[in-house]
């Protein structure tokens, strides 16, 4: 398991930014060690734990990149149309049984190998046949066209992944061109999952007229298991000092990670904070960022611990921003920075200074066939339909005050954030 200082996460900031707090994590989380090994079917999201190198060039020899004929450029007519007599037929997958003679063509197809002394390809739109059966080609086409060299992707030994890519379908896909059937890649990340509070039941279970089901934990192990994690589904923490502190010890020891949501504000009902403290070392962030400023994050027992809010869209929000980085630094993942697009704003907003804001949206298509950003009627932070009903999350920089129509803002879509 991952083993932290009880000073990992120190800050002497009144209130830490939410670059900040990227920062300390992707500088201060050690990764796990361990590696697995896993055949490409099973890569898809996973952690390289290695660099691999071009162990051949790509494409492995010189080939067409369309169904015509092969010629040498030697050959090729400068001004006028000119005949050539097709002498041999090389398909994919098979050599061609001679070399390329002066002054000849040969039939090619997509894939197939280059006969030896050939250089360049017309495509079979580009040409026709004569009375004679000669085929006739135009003037003017390149040497070298419609060629593939091999190498022209990747050179033999060049690197290609490298440690710490956060595998996607077109990287196994480069594996595989490479012919290899397993990759080396981080063990996954081990979560423990609460949610706190006197007031939540668990979806089946009986609810009081007071009581909510709980909501946050389920869409927080949801998020984990797309950043590939092992979680463990612990149900709820009471509202007790007592029993917070005993659940959270003792699966410090089994995690790489323990997360829960609700408690974490100054209330008198709120726990957790003095639960944390309890069994280890907690320090209580106020980061600059709406909605979700309440979050904590400590040491217990060497695993890092995160607090997040009760309501579900600071939960999402925090997440996104604190949980995300966490898990991707534990896991030994290249930290990518997210990157809004830009649309143009179909809303105005104010916001105070300071202060990095997310703005929930659905995009439409506007004027001249440009995205705006639409924003959800309501506001509040426990509005779970404002999460379902809209595409993602325009980002307010700290230095922005208000935005209004037709100005330019990021956007980040839901799916670039899991």
């Amino acid at each position: 398991m991952a083993q932290l200082s009880d000073d990992c996460f120190a800050f002497g900031g009144p209130m830490m930014s939410v670059d900040e707090a990227v920062a300390i994590i992707a500088a201060r989380v050690t990764p796990v060690h361990d590696i697995d090994t896993v055949s490409l079917v099973d890569a898809d999201g996973r952690i390289l734990a290695s660099d691999i190198s071009a162990p051949l060039p790509l494409p492995p020899f010189t080939n067409s990149a369309v169904d015509g004929y092969a010629v040498r450029s030697r050959d090729l007519p400068p001004r006028e149309e000119r005949a050539f007599a097709v002498t041999g037929r090389v398909q994919a997958g098979a050599l061609a049984s001679q070399a390329i003679r002066p002054n000849h063509a040969m039939r090619i197809f997509t894939g197939a190998p280059m006969p030896e002394g050939a250089d360049t390809v017309f495509m079979q739109e580009d040409v026709r046949i004569d009375e004679a059966g000669r085929l006739v080609v135009p003037a003017g086409l390149k040497p070298g066209a419609n060629v593939r060299p091999a190498g022209e992707d990747i050179a033999v030994g060049s690197s290609a992944l490298a440690a710490g890519r956060r595998l996607r379908p077109q990287d196994v896909a480069l594996a595989a061109a490479f012919g290899l059937t397993h990759v080396e890649v981080r063990r996954r990340i081990r979560v423990a999952v609460f949610s706190t509070g006197n007031e939540l039941v668990s979806p089946g279970a009986p609810r009081a007229a007071a009581q909510l089901f709980d909501s946050n934990r389920f869409m927080l192990m949801a998020m984990l298991a797309r950043l590939g994690c092992e979680v463990s589904d612990l149900g709820i923490l009471r509202d007790d000092r007592a029993s917070l502190a005993h659940g959270l010890k003792t699966v410090a020891d089994s995690h790489d990670l323990i997360l829960t949501t609700g408690g974490v504000s100054t209330g008198e009902e709120d726990h957790v904070k003095a639960g944390v403290e309890s069994v280890g070392t907690l320090v209580l962030w106020r980061m600059a960022i709406k909605p979700g400023r309440p979050v904590a994050m400590g040491i217990i027992g060497g695993t890092p611990f995160i607090g997040l809010p009760g309501n579900p869209v600071a939960s999402f929000v925090t997440f996104v921003h604190v949980v995300r980085p966490t898990v991707l630094a534990l896991a030994g993942a290249a930290q990518q920075r997210l990157v809004p697009m830009p649309v143009r704003a179909a809303f105005s907003y104010k916001k105070k200074i300071a202060r990095r804001e997310y703005v929930r949206v659905t995009l439409r298509k506007g004027d001249h066939g440009l995205l705006e950003a639409v924003k959800f009627p309501r506001e509040g932070a426990g509005l779970l339909s404002s999460l379902v009903d809209t595409d993602g999350l325009v980002e307010l920089g700290e230095e922005i005050t208000k935005v209004e129509p037709g100005q330019t803002v990021g956007f980040l879509g839901y799916a670039s954030l899991m």
